[in-house]
This record gives structure tokens, C-alpha cells and sequence, in this order.
């Protein structure tokens, strides 16, 4: 297990990633103006260094996601919960995937952070 600061980096980077892949619209309103439709900001208007930010953010996920989807079954199945998980701040999520014994699946979600942590170390997104 991981005893330092990577821990709750990975979480946060985990719970940015799931909101990343759920595919969020800025107007989820049927009908909008098509103008607005991808405004990000809501002044309207974007900086040149909240685009850069939003463009570094994009390279990290899309980073996650190739890392991700990488993994082997059944870490990837436990970091896909993991990041559910983290997004909702609950830890309610388990998948048929896994293990039902807790220690035995406590035992694959933390290989699968250490191996992913890893990686991502790596790639220089974490």
C-alpha cells in the first residue's frame, strides 16, 4: 500500500478522470443555441492560460484513459470502480468482476493503484 502523497493524487486524478469519461456536456439543454453550445466559461469568453490549462487537463486524461484501458482484467475493473468511487466520495461501488471476499479484492484494487500509479508516474502525469 501506498504510504505517501501519490495516494491522494491518484484519487483526485482517478475522480477527474471518471467525471472526463462520463462525457459531461457544458449545455445539456435539447435546443440551445448552437453559438453557446460549447461554451466552457460561463463569461463567455476564454483566457489564453485557462485554455492552456484545459488543453494540459484533456492530455492528462486522455493519458488515464490509454493507461486505463491498458491494465489487465481484473485491475482495470477495480480501478473503473476505484474512480466511481472516488468521483461520488462513497465507497459503494463494487463490481461482479471482482472478488466478493473483501480482502482478496482489497488485495487487486491495491495492486491495480500501484500498478497504475506506476504508470502514470512514467507517462509524467502524475
Amino acid at each position: 500500500m501506498m504510504h505517501n502523497d501519490s495516494s491522494s493524487i491518484l484519487d483526485d486524478l482517478l475522480s477527474r478522470w471518471h467525471h472526463h469519461c462520463r462525457g459531461f456536456s457544458p449545455v445539456p439543454v435539447r435546443g440551445a443555441d448552437p453559438m453557446f453550445r460549447m461554451a466552457v466559461r460561463p463569461r463567455g469568453y476564454d483566457t489564453a492560460t485557462a485554455i492552456m490549462e484545459d488543453e494540459a487537463e484533456r492530455i492528462k486524461m486522455e493519458a488515464m484513459d490509454f493507461h486505463v484501458y491498458e491494465m489487465e482484467d481484473p485491475y482495470r475493473s477495480a480501478i473503473l470502480i476505484l474512480a466511481r468511487n472516488c468521483y461520488t466520495g462513497r465507497s459503494v461501488w463494487l463490481s461482479p468482476r471482482l472478488p466478493k471476499d473483501p480482502l482478496d479484492r482489497a488485495q487487486i484494487v491495491g495492486q491495480a493503484r500501484t500498478m497504475l500509479t506506476r504508470r502514470l508516474m512514467a507517462a509524467g502525469v502524475m
